[in-house]
Formats: structure tokens, C-alpha cells, sequence
């Protein structure tokens, strides 16, 4: 789920010291929220039989438990992420899968010296957000992919457009210091919101026949009865998390109290749902 330039330690910290052990901890809470979306993006990559696939930013394995059995025993997959502590727990799901023709690496996939033309896909699930030089990052994964590859990834469209990510976040703002403005050329989730800057970007890369299709989904935050869970969540993942990381006790708990307010507007009979718009991304070396 993370990659970043080696030229940007502050993510490399994050990755492997404070965001790393969270997902770790999430890392079944995380799987099953994803699992509709994830499904969604590997049938749009359409991975087939004997391929070789690059799984950027692969996190605690869950693209590579699905990506393994669609290339097959002739195929191969390798999953590259700059997590340390994501990989180990990847490494242990893969092994006890016995996944046979799947290998990890921890590096940048923005850096690392890949065998020029080796794979036939270059996939991500949320991983290719984080590079400081998204241009220089996706050159360097078109060098990895043969001639007429393809790169298919999902990644978050606007803010505005996922209320998984507003709700919590904006029933939280008020109660907390200003929020600088988010600069939209940095790392980060929303790092290709724009889909023009993302056409921009593949193609300055070296990439030919660029797709860019939004896509929406629901994410169940909770089941019924769960809204502590929601709460939880909201707290662990997402802007509330980085907001809430500098303030004290008393605003954490009075944010906290907003957000399981406005959570709990959105309770049903099926517990808490909440929109997510995505784009879904295809390109070809």
C-alpha cells in the first residue's frame, strides 16, 4: 500500500514506523473492507495465465493472495513495497498460502534497478500515491514492463468524493487547530485526484493509451450495531488520523465524540456504509 522516493525519508519513516504497524494491526479489518474494490481493480487489470506482475506498494499481501492464482503455476508475481513491517506480514500470508511462484522485495519502486522488460502488468492497489516524483517513478515501472505492457491501478479521486474519508473528517475539524491547505503535488492519498495531472504524469513517464474511469463503491465502515467499530476505525485511518496525531487529549476526545455523532447518522439496519469514489487507470508501456 506505500511506495516512496528515497529522496523523501518523512514517508519512509511513516510507512515503517507509524502507518506500517497500524495496517499491520487492521490488516483484517483493512482486507475485508477493500475486498469488493480490490476484486474490482484485478478484473480491470485482467492479469492472465503465465503472466509475470509487479505488485506496487503490495502492503500485508492481500493483491498478492488474489494475484497468484489468476497467472498460475507458469506465471510469477513479485510484490515491492517500502513497509518493512507490511512485507513481513506478507511474507507469512504467502508462505502459509504456499505460493509458490510469488516473491517480496522491499524497495522503491521508483528506484529499484527492476530487469528492464520483465513483466507483462504492472499492478497497485493504493500504492503508487506516495513517490515524491510520481513522473520519475512511473518511468522507472514502464522500464520493468515489455514492450506493450500494461499498468492498471485504482486510487482515490477528490476528497469531496469519498464521504468514507469526509464524514469523520469534517465532523472533526471544527475541534481542531487549522489544517494547512493540501498541496496537491505532494505524496499522499489524494495525490491523483486530478485526472488530467494523472494523464499528465503517465504520459511524461513514457506511457501510451491512458484510461482514466471513475468508479464508485460503498465501503461497510461497520457492521449493525458496530458503531463503536466505525468510530474506531475512523479514528486509526484516513485525514482524521494525521489531524488528530499533534493535539492533545481533551480535543482528541471531543473529536472523537463528534465523529461518533455524525456516524451515527449514518447507522442502518446493515450498519455503517459510506461512499468511495475511485478512479480505476490503465496504460500501456
Amino acid at each position: 500500500m506505500s511506495q516512496s522516493s528515497s529522496r523523501h525519508p518523512d514517508q519512509c519513516a511513516y510507512w515503517n514506523e507509524e502507518a506500517g504497524p497500524r495496517w499491520v494491526a487492521l490488516q483484517e479489518r483493512l482486507d475485508t473492507l477493500f475486498a469488493p474494490l480490490m476484486a474490482t481493480a484485478i478484473d480491470f487489470a485482467a492479469p492472465g495465465r503465465g503472466d509475470h506482475v509487479l505488485d506496487v506498494g503490495c502492503g500485508c499481501g492481500a493483491t498478492l493472495l488474489a494475484l497468484s492464482p489468476r497467472v498460475g503455476p507458469t506465471g510469477k508475481v513479485m510484490g515491492v513495497d517500502i513497509s518493512a513491517v507490511m512485507l513481513a506480514l506478507a511474507r507469512k500470508r504467502v508462505e502459509a498460502q504456499g505460493l509458490g511462484n510469488t516473491t517480496l522485495l522491499r524497495a522503491d519502486a521508483s528506484t529499484h534497478p527492476f530487469e528492464p522488460a520483465t513483466f507483462d502488468l504492472a499492478f497497485s492497489r493504493f500504492g503508487v500515491m506516495f513517490f515524491e516524483d510520481s513522473v520519475r517513478a512511473f518511468a522507472a515501472i514502464r522500464r520493468s514492463l515489455r514492450r506493450g505492457g500494461r499498468l492498471a491501478f485504482v486510487t482515490w479521486r477528490r476528497l469531496s468524493d469519498s464521504p468514507w474519508f469526509l464524514v469523520p473528517y469534517l465532523a472533526a475539524k471544527p475541534l481542531l487547530p487549522p489544517q494547512p491547505p493540501p498541496d496537491p503535488e505532494a505524496p499522499g492519498p489524494f495525490r491523483f485526484a486530478d485526472p488530467e495531472v494523472l494523464r499528465r504524469i503517465l504520459s511524461d513517464a513514457g506511457f501510451s493509451a491512458i484510461e482514466v474511469t471513475p468508479h464508485d463503491s460503498m465501503l461497510q465502515l461497520a457492521g449493525p450495531g458496530e458503531l463503536e467499530r466505525a468510530v474506531d476505525f475512523a479514528l486509526q485511518i484516513g485525514p482524521v488520523s494525521r489531524a488528530l496525531a499533534p493535539v492533545d487529549a481533551d480535543v482528541k476526545a471531543a473529536a472523537t465524540r463528534a465523529i461518533r455523532a455524525e456516524l451515527a447518522k449514518h447507522e442502518s439496519a446493515q450498519g455503517i456504509a459510506l461512499a468511495a469514489g475511485n478512479w480505476l487507470v490503465s496504460a500501456r508501456a
